[in-house]
């Protein structure tokens, strides 16, 4: 899909002025996590609708969830004023089912949670999901906390390029992404987009325009020579 094509996302905005930053930095998605199975949230359901509704038709904001339930899930959308959600955690393929049906006009977005020892997993979560929803995003396991994602950390680029070779739908690469590694990380695996969160941010938390900037320079650069071979 044209969409997700050098899709370049940065994640977790704290508030409109960092949201801003981002938008005058050049990013095209930005992600809002909402609802989590664990870590605080960075802003109010109230607060996120007010700054996707006020962004510039060219910049896209993207529901970040843990919701499991596919009407929660479409009703939180409409609410944020968002057409696309990135569905993280445990759900029933049946949900993404009438997600796709109750909502079709949700671009869906689905995590692959990275392991070190579970790509029949992964594979088998490819074929069930592939045909509800519209692109993959990898993430990694964190086994000393359990947390599924939002870890900050790489995983096995291996395997999401043993993914990316095997999905019908285009891969997003995330996990522990940072301006210094989004060049060789884009070159190894090829996804279809990069995402980051904390890897471009600084020891308090907010993003830096430096960072963001380099990260999507490095970014773009990589699908470029990706292009180009």
């Amino acid at each position: 899909m044209e969409m997700f094509k050098d899709y370049i996302q940065i994640a977790g905005v704290i508030d409109e002025e960092e949201a801003r930053m981002l938008i005058e930095c050049g990013v095209k998605f930005i992600g809002f996590p909402l609802k989590l199975s664990s870590n605080e949230e960075d802003l109010s359901e109230y607060m996120t609708a007010n700054i996707i509704r006020n962004l510039p038709t060219a910049v896209n904001g993207v529901l970040i969830t843990y919701l499991r339930d596919a009407i929660d899930i479409s009703e939180l959308c409409r609410f944020l004023g968002t057409n696309i959600v990135q569905v993280h955690g445990e759900i029933d393929e049946s949900q993404l089912s009438k997600l796709r049906r109750i909502a079709s006009n949700l671009l869906i977005i689905k995590s692959l949670v990275v392991r070190a020892d579970n790509m029949l997993e992964l594979e088998t979560k490819l074929k069930s999901f592939s045909p509800h929803i519209d692109a993959f995003i990898t993430d990694t396991y964190d086994p000393s906390t359990g947390a599924y994602g939002a870890t900050g950390k790489t995983h096995n680029w291996d395997i999401s390029r043993k993914l990316v070779e095997i999905s019908p739908r285009p891969v997003i690469l995330a996990g522990g992404l940072n301006p210094d590694n989004v060049h060789s990380a884009i070159m190894g695996v090829r996804p279809s987009g990069v995402d980051v969160h904390t890897g471009v941010e600084l020891k308090d938390g907010r993003k830096s325009g430096e960072l963001v900037k380099g990260f999507i320079s490095e970014a773009k650069k990589a699908f470029e020579l990706i292009r180009l071979k």
